[in-house]
């Protein structure tokens, strides 16, 4: 594959899960892939597959809740490659299935500073290159939560409800200056972003309230799976899509 021949493609959360998948996508269709991740040896773990598969790829350390680490990443893209062609906000993490009575103030505060000011930081750190080129595309990751009000707690939920919104206004705002921005929403899939904990990481609870909804979904995803569709949405045969919320999810949002 090449369609993304000499194309720069950052991923945010890119060391392990859906980002890796991420990153090892976009390299094998061509791109030169900014492995962002806040941990370095998962980045560069990354970064070895990449290139052991004959791919380019650059690794940048970065806390996506930091807004000058997102400008040192950003930086190192374009002192890299000179350009930006395709940003993938995909870092995140998951709450404790807690509702808004049992949330704690501070865990309130850092799932939203990483799942959605650091989606706001990324797309506020790209536009003017991708403006200056008059083309580009974001692509967040949502997810099943951003569609309902019962597939997790109150913090990550509200997150990624607004990770959509953040979606739809980049999109409205910036289609006409060449730029297209859309979000996919996957379901549950096949990472670590609960530690490898499992439902163990979870609110008793919190998770039983939860149940009937958790208990709808039907099949696990595995990260690439995730991949393929982030690839689509970034590539030319999506050229006419922007400010679309894919569910990725094996049905698990039509229930």
């Amino acid at each position: 594959m090449s369609e993304f021949s000499n194309k720069a493609v950052i991923v945010t959360g890119a060391g392990s899960g859906i980002g890796r998948a991420m990153a090892l996508a976009f390299a094998q269709a061509g791109a030169r892939v900014l492995v962002a991740d806040i941990t370095a040896s998962a980045a560069e773990e990354t970064r070895s597959l990449i290139q052991t598969a004959g791919g380019t790829a650059e690794v940048a350390v970065t806390d996506v809740g930091d807004e000058a680490s997102i400008a040192a990443m950003v930086d190192q893209a374009m002192s890299r490659w000179q350009q930006i062609d395709v940003l993938c906000n995909n870092a995140g993490i998951m709450d404790r299935m807690q509702a808004a009575a049992e949330l704690a103030t501070a865990h309130w505060d850092r799932v939203i500073r990483i799942n959605l000011t650091g989606v706001m930081f990324g797309t506020r750190a790209v536009l003017p290159h991708m403006l200056a080129q008059g083309a580009g595309v974001i692509l967040n990751t949502a997810s099943i939560a951003a569609l309902r009000g019962g597939a997790a707690g109150a913090a990550y939920t509200a997150s990624k409800h607004g990770v959509i919104g953040l979606t739809k206004n980049t999109a409205w705002a910036y289609g006409k200056r060449g730029i297209r921005c859309n979000a996919i929403c996957p379901g549950a899939v096949e990472t670590n972003v609960l530690g490898g904990l499992g439902f163990a990481a979870f609110d008793p609870a919190e998770l039983e309230i939860n149940m009937p909804v958790l208990s709808l979904n039907t099949a696990i995803a595995q990260p690439d799976q995730i991949a393929s569709a982030a690839v689509f949405l970034a590539s030319p045969a999506a050229s006419f899509i922007n400010g679309a919320i894919l569910p990725v999810d094996a049905g698990w949002a039509a229930a």
